[in-house]
């Protein structure tokens, strides 16, 4: 699916059965991260964007939180930025790994929630949105990324590209990414289109 491509989102080929829904999954947009990812007044706009497009739309709406020694829970810089509200009744994940999946509830909350299908967004990049996509397509998820709704910090000193330099490439990947009977690929924010 290509960036082009907004009919493709709402075609679903997931290989978990019973599982028509799409879910739209916001990653850890918590002050701390966003404090040091670039352009990430965009981004937190773009995924208000998305969330209130996808309550319009009755999709679900779930929040994951990371927690770590950098990022301790009930602390400010642990919080979800202010920008982002989450409803009651959305869940919220709570995970100590990049992937989302990883011991945490998540597959039995999107079960129950008859979701195949997820629109990913969020932070960061190079770390917790890469496998987060790649635990969920190998879960059987399809899994969207939306490529101007997730970002990174610059880790250049460490011998990492630039942040935009990740950010581009890594939707250059997963536009191109492939798994039998499940759909992968990038989307603009402007294309999402929650049915």
């Amino acid at each position: 699916m290509s960036l082009s491509d907004a009919s493709a989102i709402l075609t679903r080929m997931t290989t978990l059965l019973d599982r028509p829904r799409t879910a739209l999954l916001v990653v850890d947009v918590q002050n701390d991260v966003m404090a040091a990812s670039i352009d990430a007044d965009t981004v937190v706009s773009n995924i208000q964007a998305l969330v209130a497009r996808a309550r319009a739309a009755l999709t679900p709406v779930v929040w994951v939180q990371h927690s770590s020694d950098e990022l301790v829970p009930s602390t400010p810089g642990w919080a979800y930025v202010p920008r982002l509200t989450r409803l009651e009744s959305e869940p919220l994940i709570h995970k100590t790994y990049g992937d989302s999946f990883e011991d945490t509830d998540l597959e039995s909350v999107l079960a129950e929630l008859g979701v195949g299908g997820l629109i990913v967004v969020g932070a960061q990049t190079d770390a917790c949105i890469r496998s987060t996509l790649h635990g969920a397509l190998a879960r059987g998820y399809d899994a969207t990324l939306v490529s101007d709704a997730h970002t990174t910090e610059d880790l250049s000193e460490w011998g990492a590209p630039p942040p935009q330099q990740v950010i581009a490439h890594t939707n250059l990947y997963w536009e191109n990414q492939k798994a039998p009977g499940r759909i992968a690929g990038t989307v603009a924010t402007d294309a999402v289109d929650f049915g």
